[in-house]
């Protein structure tokens, strides 16, 4: 119990810390495939648009991707089967269309490069989402990022002709929260005075890592809201759903955050990806194949004589969609144990966030620091 006390009071302190200098946005691309359509085809904005991942095996076959706003209307939301969005959409003048990748990744790639001119650290975790610190162009300022936002909205807007909502918070669990509280095309900004309030009334399942099932089995505790979770006894969360876990949502509750933007390096990294055999949320099933790649990372790195001290998954979903997570270790390994260790709780923590299936699989490791460096810089201190 001391030790949990003791991670309590530092993650009190660091909040205390970060709030008083950090300003992170999220930018979330709203209905960013179907969106994309519209910008080729501007007619399309006025009709139910579905972008869908067809599987070949039939006409209807497959699942959605993407709606824009109008099929939404009709109950017409990611991850549905193709056949179910056609049904609800039988007596209207909707537009199916397949994925086009390549063309989404062209825009994504032009709104990225924008983005990032605009922040002082800038972490793209999908297609469609980047994170962005702003802490030191503003000066910590949250009325001079709001402003901040306006600018960088209305000059995407004009030039490439993509809308976005953003979230402006003290870290990037508010943000990301906040991103999600106003769309299509909104902003919010949620102060560190007013994180508390900001959440309390929000269903539970909107803290990033509760799923259905974990949100089910919270309801059945009594907790409905996050102001219920952050008021919730630490030592009952952790004796519900174990020691980590339980910490995480204590501090999520309550808006605490440390996790930095993560300027990525992807020429100095060591990747693999693949395909599963069936799309699949089975820990055991992705574990079997992230097992496979990290005994061919592990080669290389070995080969580079070197150590990793950043460990990431990536997960294309089974709508096409890209979700990753990454992690920071204490101090450079070159350990496989502890790369295996690494990513298992990112999957964990992967999975909890979504109920759709995985399609493809990927494990990185970067931030290398050769063996020969540090030899040499332990035999000069000596």
């Amino acid at each position: 119990m001391k030790g949990l006390t003791s991670i309590l009071i530092i993650n009190k302190i660091w909040r205390k810390v970060l709030v008083g200098s950090t300003i992170i946005l999220l930018a979330d691309l709203d209905y960013f495939f179907a969106q994309c359509e519209e910008l080729r085809n501007p007619d399309l904005k006025i009709k139910p648009v579905v972008v869908g991942v067809y599987s070949g095996r039939t006409q209807d076959s497959g699942a959605v991707s993407t709606a824009n706003y109008v099929a939404r209307k009709y109950g017409v939301n990611s991850g549905i089967p193709l056949h179910l969005a056609r049904k609800r959409l039988q007596n209207v003048d909707a537009v199916f269309l397949p994925v086009d990748y390549k063309y989404y990744k062209h825009i994504s790639d032009e709104i990225m490069a924008q983005l990032r001119s605009y922040s002082d650290l800038f972490e793209q975790v999908g297609i469609d989402e980047a994170y962005l610190d702003v802490s030191k162009k503003v000066q910590g300022s949250f009325k001079a990022a709001g402003l901040l936002v306006e600018k960088i909205k209305n000059e995407v807007k004009k030039k490439i002709g993509i809308s976005f909502s953003m979230g402006i918070g003290p870290n990037k669990l508010v943000a990301k929260i906040a991103a999600d509280s106003n769309k299509p095309d909104g902003l919010t900004i949620v102060k560190p005075s007013n994180v508390n309030s900001f959440l309390e009334s929000l269903p539970v399942s909107r803290l990033p890592g509760i799923g259905k099932k974990t949100s089910q089995k919270m309801n059945l505790l009594g907790i409905n809201t996050i102001g219920d979770l952050a008021h919730y006894d630490v030592q009952s969360l952790i004796d519900s759903f174990g020691r980590n876990l339980g910490v995480y949502y204590h501090n999520s509750a309550n808006g605490v955050n440390n996790e930095p933007v993560h300027e990525a390096n992807e020429a100095e990294s060591i990747s693999r990806i693949s395909t599963l055999k069936e799309n699949t949320r089975d820990l055991s099933a992705l574990l079997d194949k992230t097992d496979q790649l990290i005994l061919s990372i592990h080669r290389d790195l070995l080969n580079r004589n070197s150590k990793f001290k950043r460990v990431g998954v990536i997960a294309i979903m089974a709508n096409l969609s890209v979700r990753s997570k990454s992690k920071t270790l204490l101090s450079s390994s070159d350990q496989i144990d502890l790369l295996k260790k690494s990513v298992q709780n990112l999957l964990e923590s992967l999975i909890g966030e979504s109920e759709m299936k995985i399609r493809r699989i990927g494990v990185k490791i970067s931030e290398f620091t050769s063996n020969k460096e540090t030899q040499k810089q332990l035999s000069s201190y000596f």
